[in-house]
């Protein structure tokens, strides 16, 4: 029998080894891997995350939570002079959100931000992403009750990363699929993208109600202000710089957001080292049955291993990486799918080991403080993070902390906001209601969407009320709504013979099932592997209704699939295959990837063609015949124009498509005049233009 401190390491590892390697498995099968190097990537990952939480379960010993309640001293602890910063910072993030709306002309500009950016770009704008308002609060609240174990849901999203990397992401990008609907439609027919829909805007309005409703806590204890106008006040802020800026503004408020976020995370947590007296004082003040990486089994209901890895790794690990309009909307700006994989590589392995740290940090500083008497020990472990914060700093400097509330709501939010206006237009508005397709109607109506997404949100806030923490309101709303869809989504992805009968009996069928386990949830037991229930109705089996909901849709998928059963999808680039067949279908003619660049002077002509009707992201250019030559490109081949240097990230950068070798001379570059403003380049400008496909 495996000891218990040992046994939630081996359940984590042995099943998720398994998605691991199938996906692996399933990659090579269809011819998706053009690399050893991103083998070797993505087991040396996995070697790297079984050691860390191998090291870190060896420290410490099962033990029970720490015991917690309610009280938390003063209704609020903030200052006018921390009250100001917050107010200077949200019109600083309103600032550069309008500044870098002038990089936006179109719909795909608005969703997608030209996909253009670099990967070290896209990865640093997912720190904000990444990291919620309701992560502080939610996070900080698990370490002060359980201790590192609150790291798991960040530790454990690179099961994934096989199919994510080699599979979906280039379905995604090579197929131009604008929203996760889209794909169902496109891979399943008109109702399955109906259903997808429906879903998915569940998904996404109750993700950024749960936001909305744990900063309008955070600004309550500040200011003393009330929950709900509180987050009314966060919504507006956030719908004004979206809809003004979509996807670029998104992506660079987000970056200036990263920063503040990690120096305030991490820094509460060195501040805290530094007040209890060193290392050496923290760890002897910190319990050793908080030491270890992963929490018990299968107790206490509240957290427990086998829940966390049902419900967050693989439910809400597709949720997270295949579904979230907003993360697929953000790995779509990525420059080609190369800089995506790099985007998504930072992401895992350096970004999220980060993030733990800074949402983590002020919990453990909390428990310790507790055992020296620092703090009260019945203190409301969901406002942990807000009295560690107040006992470490002086006012305007808790402030700042507070900021980095604001600004993990807002940086969260926008992402969400901007899928949730998505879908909006691409699954609803566009296929009903403008079928001629007129590019400055969708972008009119995306802002539109914005706006009315927020609101629609806020009124939501409070279901989530009901709920004893934070993170149970977040775990119980993933398992509830991401299962079926989940399951379709990988289903397709990987069986070509998955057909649309099978698909929406598999979505309908298995929201079914969970909507029966809402009312009765005692049919969850015998998946529940021996977990409590730990409530009733929505909140009893809230993690492991995950387990139930994917056990479900799967059975479901599998029987429906074979009796339901369609032709093979030969050639087809919407599942699993050769990426070489995806990219020829993207460019349109067969691909070069010789990644060759030459450094060429801007030649600024009135041509304004846009390819593929504002649906694409290419603009039209003009080279001379030698730089063809000495290119290795053809008429039609696809480049990346960029401005010199790597500091921008892709931003000061478009995508051409070559039109001809009609060029004056040679060393220079002909360029649509209508875009010069939007790409950042002025005439007589050098750039470099690098062969793509």
């Amino acid at each position: 029998m495996i000891d218990s401190q040992w046994a939630p390491y081996f359940y984590i590892y042995g099943l998720g080894s398994i998605v691991f390697f199938g996906g692996l498995f399933i990659a090579w099968r269809a011819g998706a891997i053009q690399s050893k190097k991103i083998v070797y990537l993505l087991l040396g990952g996995l070697a790297l995350y079984a050691t860390g939480h191998a090291l870190m379960q060896g420290v410490g010993s099962p033990g029970e939570a720490m015991v917690t309640g309610k009280a938390v001293g003063p209704k609020f602890i903030g200052t006018w002079q921390d009250a100001l910063v917050v107010i200077v910072y949200f019109v600083v993030i309103i600032g550069i959100g309008s500044y870098f709306s002038r990089f936006t002309r179109s719909s795909s500009d608005f969703f997608f931000g030209g996909r253009r950016f670099k990967g070290w770009l896209v990865a640093m704008s997912c720190v904000a992403t990444t990291i919620g308002s309701y992560s502080f609060l939610k996070y900080s609240a698990v370490a002060f009750k359980f201790g590192f174990s609150s790291t798991m849901t960040y530790l454990n999203d690179w099961f994934w990363m096989p199919l994510w990397m080699l599979v979906w992401l280039p379905i995604i990008y090579y197929g131009r699929i604008r929203s996760v609907p889209e794909y169902f439609e496109r891979r399943f027919g008109r109702n399955a993208r109906n259903i997808a829909t429906v879903i998915l805007l569940v998904f996404l309005l109750g993700y950024i109600s749960i936001n909305f409703f744990t900063l309008g806590k955070a600004i309550n204890t500040l200011a003393g202000w009330p929950v709900f106008w509180s987050a009314a006040i966060a919504a507006a802020v956030t719908s004004m710089y979206v809809a003004m800026g979509g996807q670029t503004s998104v992506i660079m408020t987000d970056l200036a957001q990263a920063g503040l976020l990690l120096f305030v995370g991490i820094g509460l947590f060195i501040a805290g080292v530094y007040h209890l007296g060193g290392l050496e004082a923290f760890w002897n003040g910190f319990p050793e049955t908080h030491r270890q990486g992963l929490a018990a089994l299968n107790t206490p209901a509240s957290f427990h291993t086998m829940g966390i890895f049902w419900q967050d790794a693989m439910a809400g690990g597709i949720a997270f990486y295949f579904i979230n309009q907003g993360v697929m909307m953000r790995f779509m700006s990525a420059r080609n799918v190369q800089e995506g994989r790099k985007a998504i590589a930072l992401v895992v392995l350096l970004v999220m080991p980060l993030a733990a740290l800074s949402v983590s940090g002020a919990g453990w500083i909390g428990t310790a403080m507790v055992k020296d008497g620092m703090i009260d020990p019945m203190v409301d472990p969901d406002r942990i993070f807000i009295v560690v914060a107040q006992v470490l700093s002086m006012p305007g400097v808790f402030g700042l902390i507070m900021a980095a509330l604001v600004a993990a709501l807002m940086s969260t939010v926008d992402t969400l906001v901007t899928a949730c206006s998505a879908v909006i237009v691409n699954d609803v508005y566009r296929p009903y209601f403008n079928t001629d397709g007129d590019d400055k109607k969708d972008l009119r109506v995306a802002r539109i969407a914005t706006v009315g997404s927020s609101a629609t949100a806020l009124l939501l806030v409070p279901a989530f009320q009901k709920f004893d923490t934070i993170f149970e309101a977040h775990a119980a709303f993933v398992a509830a709504v991401v299962p079926p869809m989940a399951v379709a989504l990988i289903v397709g992805i990987v069986w070509r013979r998955y057909s649309q009968k099978a698909a929406v009996a598999t979505m309908l069928g298995g929201s079914l099932a969970i909507a029966i386990s809402i009312f009765f949830p005692h049919v969850i037991d015998v998946f529940a592997q021996g977990s409590e229930m730990g409530g009733e109705g929505f909140k009893a089996h809230k993690y492991m209704r995950a387990f139930y909901g994917l056990s479900i849709s799967g059975l479901i998928a599998l029987i429906s699939g074979f009796v339901f059963r369609q032709e093979d999808l030969k050639e087809s680039i919407l599942v699993a295959g050769p990426e070489h067949l995806a990219k020829a279908a993207f460019k349109g003619s067969t691909p070069k990837e010789s990644g060759k660049a030459l450094t060429l002077k801007l030649v600024i002509v009135d041509e304004v063609l846009l390819e593929g009707g504002g649906d694409g992201d290419e603009v039209i250019v003009h080279l001379h015949e030698d730089d063809l030559q000495n290119l290795g490109a053809e008429i039609g081949d696809l480049v990346s124009i960029a401005a010199p240097g790597f500091w921008h990230g892709g931003l000061r950068s478009v995508h051409g498509k070559i039109a001809s070798a009609q060029g004056d001379k040679a060393g220079e570059l002909h360029f649509p005049k209508e875009l010069e403003r939007y790409a950042g380049f002025d005439k007589c400008d050098e750039v470099i233009v690098t062969l793509e496909l």
